[in-house]
């Protein structure tokens, strides 16, 4: 059972977080172990697998890149530790971007925003290419093309993340 069936939703990339949370509340009190203590040793064991499975259910469901990385995943399109090889040309500017940052004295406000800035500004143009195709999905019309570029989306969005985290 995967964890849209485990929360009974739809495969989506737009997860309406509001009624995930109501049903990890429900599924966490009906699996809670501390309600098994009377139960037998392979009971116990059982409702503490289903709650670990709940909890990485809905820890996964509520974050936008564990959920991307989550369904890519489910369709054999990403694998654990991959070396992912990205476009030349997007590398470049990620290169040009970590130097910035190596030669950044971070106490100076203003050229942390402007890299800041100039990082974000690539993410959003990275995003907006596969933006309707994350909004659209749909198991039954979505192409293994368009599940390509959210996975190009992520490998890029996993290196700007990188570069926004170095900045703090």
């Amino acid at each position: 059972m995967n964890y849209f069936e485990l929360f009974g939703i739809e495969p989506s990339f737009t997860i309406d977080t509001a009624a995930v949370k109501k049903k990890f509340y429900e599924l966490s009190r009906a699996n809670h172990p501390d309600f098994f203590g009377g139960a037998t040793t392979e009971e116990q064991n059982t409702a503490l697998e289903q709650s670990a499975t709940i909890n990485e259910a809905y820890k996964t469901l509520q974050n936008k890149d564990q959920l991307i990385k989550y369904i890519l995943g489910l369709k054999g399109l990403i694998q654990e530790e991959e070396k992912y090889q990205l476009p030349p040309d997007f590398l470049m500017e990620v290169m040009d971007l970590n130097e910035q940052v190596m030669e950044l004295d971070k106490s100076d406000t203003a050229a942390v925003a402007a890299i800041k800035a100039a990082a974000n500004k690539l993410q959003n143009e990275i995003y907006e290419a596969i933006e309707p195709i994350m909004a659209h999905y749909s198991e039954s019309v979505t192409t293994e093309k368009e599940l390509l570029q959210v996975k190009d989306y992520y490998f890029k969005k996993k290196y700007l993340d990188r570069i926004l985290a170095g900045l703090q």
